[in-house]
């Protein structure tokens, strides 16, 4: 039980953090409704989870590739994050709250906004480097595998936990936001996750260079 919680309390540490997947959640939430929110969170747990398993489980070559291709990464993830900045500033907070209220949202687009999450994720070398500094900060070990086991539903239990209190908060206060403020803040997040995208882009290329 010592074990669960250990790994509860890495995947809260992993999620709590305000970073641009939580401003994404946040502003899907509010836009497109609480499932919505609930996928772009989802897809966040599973790539903590998979960060954790390679940190439990010891996979070297994956450590070592991202330690080694970090400044790589970090300028490609800071891109990516770019992008879904420009995207989400972009993005207009009425027609979506038109077709999520008209009944018009998809399943389909659940799965895109779960995915587009991972990618977001996986592209960023220092979530996974934040992972290990939980791992080792809990003193998790990783003498048997059915320890690991129990460490990772742990981490999974904290992430998905975090993410469902996040997007019900943020729902129970909707009522609160008019249209013109829902604009505003999809301003401001899209402006939000574009700054990390350009600092984490930034700081690869001044690695690169040196």
């Amino acid at each position: 039980m010592g074990d669960f919680l250990r790994g509860i309390i890495v995947g809260l540490g992993a999620s709590i953090p305000l970073g641009p997947v939580a401003i994404l959640c946040i502003q899907r939430t509010l836009g497109k409704g609480r499932m919505s929110g609930l996928c772009t969170g989802m897809g966040a747990a599973t790539c903590d989870t998979f960060f954790a398993a390679i940190s439990l489980l010891g996979v070297s070559f994956i450590e070592e590739f991202i330690k080694k291709a970090q400044n790589e990464v970090m300028l490609v993830g800071g891109v990516i994050v770019l992008l879904f900045g420009i995207f989400t500033y972009r993005t207009n907070p009425v027609s979506q709250l038109s077709n999520f209220s008209g009944g018009k949202r998809r399943k389909k687009n659940y799965l895109t906004d779960y995915l587009s999450t991972i990618l977001m994720t996986i592209s960023n070398p220092g979530a996974f480097l934040f992972m290990l500094g939980m791992i080792a900060f809990v003193g998790a070990g990783t003498d048997k595998e059915n320890l690991s086991a129990v460490i990772l539903i742990g981490v999974l239990t904290g992430t998905v936990l975090w993410w469902f209190f996040l997007t019900a908060l943020i729902n129970r206060f909707r009522n609160w936001f008019q249209m013109k403020q829902l604009l505003i803040l999809n301003r401001i997040s899209g402006a939000a996750i574009m700054i990390f995208g350009v600092v984490a882009a930034i700081d690869g290329i001044i690695c690169l260079c040196q």
